[in-house]
């Protein structure tokens, strides 16, 4: 059974890092994608799925970690020698020549083998390593015309290799990009938002053609895009990444209806994403009332997130026996076949999809079913960091110097861990007015307040929880309440064997949901 999971694997990634300038794009990831899989790496813009499909294809190399191909240790091959081809958003086809000339392009440079050379009694010479030297040929005239008549064919510009490139709309273009790239009869074919520069008519006949073209040619197709129904529609499974680091992997349904946690409840699809309390195994309280679910396995009393989708709701007359809150109707908006509402309850405002409509103002019910409920284990409950004593009531972490009551006298020096809940964190307009200067990248709202992420100048990540609505990008200064902070000394001892446990358990669960 190793040997037959051994083989199906065509690439691994392992303990891969890429750092730009002292900037973290990939962090110690892994991830492993079987033999004809079609795999989609989906996330927002900066979370280094790109740089780590070049890192594949060997255009980028990896600052720290391995790559394999096939079995085989990629990771300082060039591209060319890679049995993979890639195909861009930006079609990079040669202006000057035609159809035909672009997509046999990279046969006439590429040699084949032709059998074992010979010496001169006619027996296979032997090289000093011992085994047999190969021979190898262009292509002939005759097999190039074949293979890009085939590709065309596969593509459905079957009666366009004559045509000037420049006379083609960008679908066609696109076409002819990916026939190239499928010419050479790569192993695995990479896709870098292929369709991102398509209008979206000629994006959704083109989803379909791709989807076609995988299930006919049976290769592995690593697909980019930050467009999420596109990564749902087309793939066998779907890694979704956040700050260079993989935060699920799974069949499109399983991350839609199973969300590893808030982050890809937020970005996959419509959501109402709550706060709860998992009172005990399959009961959750949110809002002020206990809800049955299907969930388990939680701490007693243990702080979760938990995401509702808007089609979940069920929406019943006001005073029905019917469902466990009562809302008021903000907005209706007809969207065909269905009415989406926004309905306060509660201090929260949910967004629900009905088939019922219900006119703004109007007092109604709400129905949620055990099934409907959906409870994730919450990324951060408190924001941790390691730093360093450097005075008699100072801490250095973050990049920054912060008062806290050194109750347990330690020494100037001492390395600490520090732990600061998401209240005692404030963002500031002006960033001089904090301790340290940071850049939003995520706002999460959770209905009655924004969850808000922020990465400092010093690389590390502030989670706050705020009234205050923050945009992508804002730049802030970030202020801590002194009085909430806990320190508490640590050994890099313990460090070291946190950090190999919690690789081991990253490695055992891609395994599992790849």
């Amino acid at each position: 059974m190793k040997e037959k999971e051994k083989i199906e694997k065509i690439i691994e990634v392992k303990n891969v890092t890429k750092v730009f300038d002292d900037v973290t794009v990939i962090d110690d990831l892994n991830l492993s994608i079987r033999k004809g899989q079609f795999l989609t790496l989906l996330g927002p813009s900066g979370c280094g799925k790109t740089t780590l499909l070049r890192m594949i294809a060997g255009f980028m190399t990896p600052t720290s970690g391995r790559i394999y191909i096939g079995g085989h240790d990629v990771t300082d091959m060039p591209p060319y020698k890679r049995p993979v081809n890639t195909v861009f958003q930006k079609y990079a086809l040669f202006p000057h020549l035609n159809v035909f000339k672009n997509v046999a392009f990279g046969l006439k440079l590429k040699r084949v083998d032709d059998g074992a050379a010979l010496d001169k009694s006619g027996k296979p010479a032997l090289g000093k390593d011992g085994k047999e030297i190969r021979k190898t040929r262009k292509f002939t005239k005759a097999e190039i015309e074949e293979k890009v008549n085939n590709a065309l064919k596969m593509v459905g510009l079957e009666d366009y290799g004559h045509r000037d490139v420049n006379s083609l709309s960008g679908g066609q273009q696109q076409r002819v990009a990916i026939a190239r790239a499928l010419v050479c009869e790569p192993q695995v074919l990479l896709l870098d938002e292929p369709l991102g520069a398509l209008d979206l008519k000629m994006r959704k006949e083109m989803q379909v053609e791709l989807m076609k073209m995988h299930r006919e040619l049976g290769i592995t197709f690593v697909y980019v895009t930050h467009d999420q129904e596109e990564a749902l529609t087309m793939s066998d499974a779907v890694v979704v990444m956040s700050d260079g680091e993989i935060q699920q992997i799974g069949a499109p349904k399983k991350i839609y209806d199973e969300p590893a946690n808030a982050f890809v409840a937020d970005f996959i699809g419509e959501s109402n994403i709550l706060s709860g309390i998992m009172v005990k195994d399959k009961l959750v309280k949110f809002l002020g009332t206990g809800f049955e679910c299907e969930d388990k396995g939680f701490d007693k009393n243990e702080p979760v997130d938990l995401v509702v989708r808007p089609e979940d709701i069920k929406i019943y007359p006001e005073g029905s026996e019917k469902g466990q809150l009562e809302g008021t109707v903000l907005s209706a908006v007809f969207k065909g076949t269905w009415y989406e509402m926004e309905i306060e309850s509660n201090g929260y405002e949910f967004t629900v999809q009905s088939t019922s409509e219900a006119k703004p103002g109007q007092k109604v019910r709400l129905g949620i079913k055990p099934d409907g409920i959906h409870i994730m284990k919450k990324r951060r409950t408190v924001n941790e960091f390691r730093g360093e004593i450097s005075g008699e009531n100072t801490v250095d972490f973050c990049g920054g110097t912060f008062e806290f009551d050194n109750k347990d006298n330690l020494e100037k020096g001492t390395p600490v861990k520090v732990t600061v809940p998401f209240d005692a964190v404030e963002l500031l307009d002006d960033e001089d007015d904090g301790t340290v200067g940071a850049n939003v990248t995520q706002t999460l709202y959770k209905g009655t307040y924004y969850q808000v992420q922020v990465y400092t100048d010093t690389d590390e990540d502030f989670y706050t929880d705020t009234a205050d609505e923050w945009d992508m990008d804002d730049r802030v200064g970030v202020k801590v309440d002194s009085s909430k902070i806990t320190v508490e000394p640590v050994t890099e001892e313990s460090d070291e064997e946190k950090s190999d446990e919690e690789n081991a358990a990253e490695e055992n669960e891609n395994e599992e949901n790849a």
